[in-house]
């Protein structure tokens, strides 16, 4: 039984560290890349990586000897990391410059929510480097995003079709407003690939927190990126903009 739990345990912390090395370089993972981090021989590590195969985790391109995360070992591993955020902790895994960089971009005075929300949109997109997207539930169809651009520097959108795809998909709105302002009870969402129920946008994840004004839901602030996205980054993130901002919408 103990056995059982032990490779149990070994195998979600291979999981989790190929996702890990996926993000940063967005190379498939071989055994040899990280069999020293556990002290284990590369053997060992394809075979743990063959178990994640078969149970939908990794998957193996045809390209490669390496391995790359699916939807269901990126949820896994999503799941995880918001498990492991206490509760009314927003910001809370940020660093205090980067809390402090994001609060000074709304002490400056306006008067209208506008002027609140006009900035934040690049400030998602400065701060996360995919693509900030604001929502208004109030009015029907009116969103603002910036920093498209910056999705399209990241390996996996340098296929023409892909590009043409996620540029429909901003062109047109709607569809992603419907995704974008979906009721969820969480504080953040977290959308992976196919969960966007959207194939245009099959290869990117969606990260999506509401703001408030008044007490009363006003919008919705969200990142849009690859499905290799820096979750542990972004989430604490938006989280954190969202209560800024709905400070200052309640400041005004």
């Amino acid at each position: 039984m103990v056995r059982n739990v032990d490779h149990d345990s070994r195998r979600r912390s291979v999981l989790t560290s190929a996702i890990n090395r996926y993000i940063r370089e967005a190379m498939p993972v071989a055994s040899e890349d990280i069999a020293e981090e556990f002290d284990l021989s590369s053997a060992t590590i394809r075979n743990i990586f063959a178990e994640l195969e078969e149970a939908g985790y990794l998957r193996h391109p045809y390209t490669s000897g390496g391995r790359i995360p699916t939807d269901k070992g990126y949820r896994y591993y999503v799941d995880f990391i918001i498990s492991q955020m206490p509760a009314c902790s927003a910001g809370r895994e940020l660093p205090d410059g980067e809390k402090e960089s994001i609060a000074e971009v709304y002490k400056k005075e306006v008067s209208r929510p506008e002027d609140v929300l006009d900035k934040t949109s690049a400030l998602i997109s400065m701060i996360t480097r995919y693509a900030g997207i604001v929502s208004f539930l109030e009015t029907e169809g009116k969103f603002l995003y910036n920093g498209i651009s910056r999705i399209l520097e990241q390996p996996e959108f340098q296929d023409a079709q892909k590009i043409r795809m996620l540029v429909k998909i901003i062109e047109e709105k709607e569809r992603l407003l419907d995704i974008i302002n979906r009721d969820f009870p969480e504080k953040v969402k977290v959308y992976i690939g196919l969960e966007l129920e959207c194939p245009d946008l099959s290869c990117c994840s969606l990260v999506v927190s509401g703001y408030r004004l008044k007490n009363k839901p006003y919008g919705r602030l969200a990142v849009l990126g690859p499905t290799r996205m820096q979750y542990s980054h972004i989430i604490p993130t938006i989280e954190y903009i969202s209560d800024v901002v709905t400070e200052a919408l309640d400041n005004l």
